[in-house]
């Protein structure tokens, strides 16, 4: 059975049930392992991995912070100790193993990237994940580089057995003719990619799920709009300690963590995005807890602390 866009788009969430896990033992936290693209961390009962899709270099220009004059932009990489003729962007995706089940959040760029991309499976080996063991894959938007790794260049599933979790208000955004039409041709790139990646999808692995609701016990989503439409952190909750993969919420840690008001290109609504960037980053630097972003550089697993007007990631030493 292939997918039916409409239909798809108008479904009510399906969750999968408390009987659809099982129990799985603690495991110890691992040594720092970021060299090899890989970064394991243990949250309660939960594991956590960090697995890098690989680097791209993009040069620095006047238009990738949108309201910041570029020597600002410049002068704080060189503050970080970065290069400020350049971005070295990492896309960083995260495994969860929690009661007895393997979670993909976000799927990288598989074959279908530009040179330095498509290693996540690579280094989900080094970790000693096997992808074909992948249970479900939560996406958090559907970016390119965040959906592009479900579905290979000659058409064939990734992640064939998997369930794959969307937010609901970004299928009903991308895979919207109406929308897609009425946006100037060379502009329609996002929606193309989607329906490459969607059209023809089994119907009965996906679901779709309304930001702020949980995945399964211990996985839960959370509402985080502005970089597009539905974008969507996520949250694993276990044993009293908490992860949050908050996507792209903060696009570069050395430039959005530590200046909240600074936009990136990519934001679809910059004002709502920042508006979402204070209030997360704000209540996740109080919470204390774990935090990862897509394009975190390794080890991508840290924590946030205020500083001044914005924040500090501090990376797991």
């Amino acid at each position: 059975m292939h997918v039916n866009r409409r239909r798809w788009i108008l479904s009510t969430t399906s969750l999968a049930a408390a009987s659809w896990l099982s129990a799985c033992a603690s495991r110890p936290a691992a040594t720092n392992t970021a060299a090899l693209g890989y970064q394991h961390q243990t949250i309660g009962q939960a594991r956590v991995t960090a697995v890098s899709d690989g680097v791209t270099r993009r040069p620095l220009d006047a238009g990738f912070v949108k309201n910041a004059p570029l020597a600002e932009v410049q002068a704080a990489l060189a503050t970080a100790g970065l290069p400020t003729t350049h971005i070295d962007v990492p896309y960083t995706c995260f495994v969860v193993e929690l009661h007895g089940k393997r979670y993909l959040l976000d799927t990288g760029f598989g074959d279908n990237g530009a040179p330095g991309t498509g290693q996540l499976h690579r280094h989900m080996q080094a970790a000693g994940i096997d992808p074909a063991s992948i249970d479900a894959v939560v996406i958090s938007h559907l970016h390119g580089d965040h959906i592009n790794g479900l579905r290979r260049k000659d058409g064939s599933l990734v992640y064939p057995q998997a369930t794959v979790y969307v937010p609901q208000p970004e299928a009903a955004h991308w895979l919207d003719d109406a929308r897609m039409n009425a946006t100037p041709e060379a502009a329609r790139g996002g929606f193309r990619a989607v329906r490459r990646v969607f059209d023809g999808y089994p119907a009965a692995q996906l679901k779709l799920f309304a930001p702020g609701s949980a995945i399964a016990p211990g996985l839960e989503t959370v509402a985080a709009f502005g970089h597009s439409p539905g974008h969507t952190a996520i949250a694993v909750q276990s044993g009293g300690e908490r992860f949050t993969f908050i996507g792209d919420v903060a696009h570069y840690p050395a430039l959005f963590v530590k200046h909240p008001d600074w936009q990136v290109q990519f934001d679809m609504n910059p004002e709502q995005a920042r508006a979402t960037r204070h209030a997360l980053l704000g209540r996740l630097a109080q919470e204390g807890g774990w935090v990862g972003g897509y394009h975190f550089p390794m080890p991508a697993l840290g924590r946030l602390r205020a500083a001044g007007p914005g924040y500090d990631w501090v990376p797991r030493a």
